[in-house]
């Protein structure tokens, strides 16, 4: 069975901000499918995933009460305040409680609330916290906790079958029973390994002797394309050879039958005379023989829907039998089974079934929870569909709860939010990745810049600019600081057509910041497009103090950055420089870097290279060249400057995908599926970018080479509403198969 209770499955990364900070942002989820849910007010909590403010997760962010807790429990609290993501600290945390308060059901509430606020799909653990209060508390207490687990984990077979077999256990009224059978069979009852949950059902009615119930529930789960399909049906078929026909209908049924009965032998006796007893006798055959006649068609009816379900369940095995962990764990899937959840995506899709398409996507969320593309990828299908509640119930669960510490999903966010017209919304996620998730990440500042000057508010875009910038100025060596230089001008030669502020702000760039390639690149790039004279002399002196060493000034640049940036000043000094200053720039050059050759790839232009057309090496050169900047290039009608070698004049350095986001650990394998469906450039994983050889026939071809930007662990805190999940909703229109493209 794929669902294993005894399994340690794991949830999202959760941890708090001060609330203050994303009231904006949470804000704009009221009134569109997500409530308030008081202390205590279970009823209230919608069944989304997303963790209810019922007290639960508020110990973890409060000091932890020290009376009465050995020193290995204060330890192992103090780790996961401090990191939350530790779950080897939370089990080991979880076990130490246990074995030191075995009766103290306080100190157990304390650590399983606060554990399973920050992990609330390990559906394993709302069963062992159920089971204690069980042992401790009341019956009361125990249906409390499998309600928030049902809220916490919805789409989960075990967690619902565990609250069904407690109630079987508990209550005597089969009418509360079953309607708990119902409610969890809407949610998870076409679950293709339902079938515990189906099993157990049937059995209650077995016990119940209850047998139109039986065989409706059979009539049920034979539409169900699910695993055990044969089973059910040969079940159905013993059911209806041990039972006769009149046990099995419902009252409806019977009813309906009786009329068809009646009306025929109305027809039929209508005009003859009283049978005698041989025709009695015949009469009394032909009943018989109408009775096998029902109970054929009865059975024929069932088989029909059996077949149907049997013929799509042909076309889903591959998929089904290919998910290997359906549940939720902190271990990374690989990247077949990713791949393989994105498929069954597209297949369910193109069939235009809704219900079936919002089951798979919750199923798939349960397993893929903490990969951003599967959230995006749902709630842009959502969207598509026409239904925003459900769009906007999967964005506050992402945001809140499951991936929220990554900052892609609240730049989307603040792109979905401002698109549907939510300006204040989006205004508060960029706000919290510039506070909270990923202070100084360029990415976040570039769309919220650009988002401010789209609103008509390009004053506060470039303060945008000029903030990061002061606050960078105050770290040591930053990193970041050359990037936000060199986008800031471009932003402002773009956007303004100031070429005189460009340019100031660059050369202010240049003597506060450490000098770096982009920065020198952008540089040599604006100076390209403005009108004679270029500042050759200045630029030379730049150039220079990055390339040649200095004890006084060390370059930290590599070789091969130092050589390509040599290589592009030289470009640029052909079309614009002296006979004097080209030499010059010749022999330095020749002296760092003649000696600097590798066998594998030689910067020296292959003879072939000479013999090949203008087109060609304008193919080749296009093909060689890193991924296209998403920042675009200057605007130059003076001059082609290296357009020959196939690249876009005056590029800017791409600055999102220089940011080589360094992802929690763990989630290493959702690189290969960040830039699924073409997101944008600014939802993709950003690889680490790597050095291309630079050959004469590439000159002006500048690879991305920016610094790795670490992704500090800072969150927010847990949400406070939830969103309501109808499972039966019905499409406005078939979820298109296109819905993944670029949402720009």
């Amino acid at each position: 069975m794929a669902y294993d209770a005894n399994e340690n499955p794991a949830g999202p990364a959760n941890s708090s901000l001060d609330s203050a900070q994303v009231a904006g942002y949470d804000s704009s989820l009221n009134g569109n499918g997500v409530s308030e849910a008081g202390a205590g007010a279970t009823a209230g909590i919608s069944e989304n995933g997303v963790t209810p403010a019922d007290g639960i997760g508020s110990g973890l962010h409060q000091p932890v009460d020290g009376s009465g807790l050995s020193a290995e429990e204060e330890r192992l609290w103090s780790i996961v305040t401090a990191n939350s993501l530790d779950f080897n600290a939370w089990t080991a945390l979880i076990e130490e409680t246990e074995r030191m308060s075995e009766g103290n059901i306080s100190k157990i509430q304390k650590v399983y609330d606060t554990f399973l606020a920050e992990f609330p799909l390990c559906y394993g653990y709302w069963k062992k916290y159920a089971d204690h209060e069980a042992r401790l508390s009341s019956v009361d207490k125990v249906a409390e906790v499998y309600e928030r687990a049902v809220q916490g984990v919805t789409y989960s077979v075990d967690m619902w079958l565990h609250y069904c077999v407690f109630a079987i256990g508990t209550y005597g009224d089969p009418d509360t029973i079953r309607r708990l059978f119902e409610r969890a069979l809407a949610y998870v009852g076409t679950d293709y390994l339902c079938f515990p949950l189906w099993d157990k059902y049937i059995e209650y009615e077995i016990s119940q002797q209850d047998w139109p119930r039986v065989a409706t529930i059979y009539t049920r789960v034979l539409e169900i394309p699910n695993q055990q399909l044969d089973r059910y049906f040969e079940g159905f078929k013993e059911l209806v050879a041990s039972r006769p026909l009149s046990e099995l209908r419902t009252a409806e049924e019977a009813a309906v039958a009786a009329g068809a009965n009646t009306e025929a032998a109305g027809q039929e006796n209508e005009g003859e005379v009283p049978p005698t007893g041989p025709e009695q006798s015949s009469k009394a055959v032909s009943a018989s023989l109408k009775d096998a006649e029902e109970l054929e068609k009865y059975i024929a009816i069932r088989e029909e829907i059996y077949k149907k379900a049997k013929d799509f369940d042909s076309k889903i095995i591959g998929f089904e039998t290919a998910i290997r962990r359906p549940y939720f764990h902190v271990r990374p899937l690989n990247a077949a089974e990713l791949e393989n959840w994105h498929n069954y995506l597209d297949f369910i899709e193109g069939g235009g079934d809704f219900n079936k398409v919002v089951n798979v996507y919750e199923r798939c969320l349960v397993a893929c929870a903490n990969y951003p593309e599967y959230w995006i990828r749902y709630i842009l299908c959502m969207e598509a569909s026409g239904s925003m509640e459900l769009a906007e119930n999967a964005l506050a669960r992402a945001t809140q709860v499951f991936v929220k510490r990554q900052p892609e999903i609240h730049l989307f966010a603040a792109r979905f939010k401002e698109q549907h017209g939510d300006i204040s919304g989006a205004r508060a996620a960029y706000q919290l990745v510039h506070t909270g998730i990923s202070p100084g990440l360029l990415e976040a500042i570039i769309k919220h810049a650009n988002m401010e000057n789209r609103l008509g508010n390009l004053d506060d875009a470039c303060s945008l600019y000029e903030q990061a910038i002061s606050i960078e100025k105050g770290k040591e060596q930053s990193q970041t600081l050359p990037l936000l230089f060199a986008q800031y001008s471009r932003f402002v030669f773009l956007v303004s057509g100031n070429a005189d502020k460009a340019r100031e702000i660059l050369v202010q760039g240049a003597e506060s910041a450490q000098m770096s390639k982009p920065l020198l690149e952008a540089m040599i790039h604006l100076e390209s497009i403005q009108s004679l004279p270029k500042q050759i002399e200045y630029l030379d002196s730049l150039v220079e103090k990055f390339i040649v060493p200095n004890p006084e000034n060390p370059s930290i640049a590599s070789v091969e950055e130092r050589e390509e940036l040599s290589s592009i000043f030289l470009e640029f000094l052909d079309l614009f420089g002296n006979a004097q200053s080209i030499k010059k720039a010749d022999d330095r050059h020749a002296k760092l870097f003649l000696h600097h050759k590798s066998t594998a790839e030689s910067r020296k232009r292959h003879s072939e290279d000479y013999l090949v057309s203008d087109r060609t090496k304008l193919a080749k050169s296009l093909s060689s060249t890193s991924a296209p900047s998403v920042m675009g290039a200057y605007p130059s009608t003076q001059n082609q400057w290296a357009a020959g070698y196939g690249v876009q004049p005056q590029a800017w350095p791409q600055a999102s995908q220089a940011q080589a986001q360094q992802w929690t650990p763990g989630y290493a394998q959702q690189a290969a599926y960040g830039a699924y469906g073409s997101y944008g450039t600014g939802y993709t994983h950003p690889q680490v970018p790597t050095s291309v050889p630079q050959t004469a026939a590439a000159y002006g071809t500048y690879p991305p080479t920016y610094p790795a930007q670490a992704f500090p662990q800072q969150a927010y805190a847990q949400p406070t509403a939830a969103a309501t999940l109808t499972p039966a909703q019905q499409p406005a229109a078939a979820p298109p198969a296109t819905y993944y493209s670029s949402y720009y």
